[in-house]
């Protein structure tokens, strides 16, 4: 994983990862301990932060690169007073995100395909994709009462 800052941004940074599942454990402890860093901290950071960028680059890697170890994925963060932003995108040919099986129908519930969608969605504040389909934007913002105490 190799960090950058993108000058005169309050935080913001890439991450590199080759498609294997074994670095996403690391790569979500890496992420949650930067916006840490930043005073991004609390449930939401918690839970919905790392259970949907997990499931996000599970399926970039898995899906959208097949496996393939000499494909990679790309993670643009950005941390603002009020939000992060990230996007995940894998070197596939993408899918329609829209046609993915809603995995809480009873007639889809034996069916493994879509629970990752889901989750990024129900846990997000906000999640698009790009048309080719193999990019993901997701947007979570900071607790309510989110109170930033500057050093002095």
């Amino acid at each position: 994983m190799a960090p950058s800052s993108a000058a005169g941004d309050a935080c913001a940074f890439v991450l590199e990862l080759p498609s294997d599942p074994r670095v996403i454990e690391t790569a979500v402890a890496y992420l949650v301990d930067r916006l840490r860093a930043y005073d991004f901290n609390g449930s939401r950071l918690n839970l919905n932060f790392r259970v949907g960028v997990a499931e996000a680059l599970a399926n970039a890697m898995i899906y959208g690169n097949g496996s393939d170890p000499e494909k990679r994925v790309r993670v643009e963060v950005e941390l603002s007073s009020s939000t992060v932003a990230l996007q995940v995108q894998d070197e596939g040919e993408g899918f329609d995100a829209g046609v993915v099986p809603d995995p809480t129908l009873p007639e889809h519930l034996d069916r493994s395909g879509g629970r990752g969608i889901f989750l990024i969605r129900t846990l997000m504040d906000e999640v698009q994709y790009n048309p080719p389909g193999n990019c993901v934007r997701m947007v979570l913002h900071r607790e309510r009462g989110f109170r930033r105490v500057s050093a002095q």
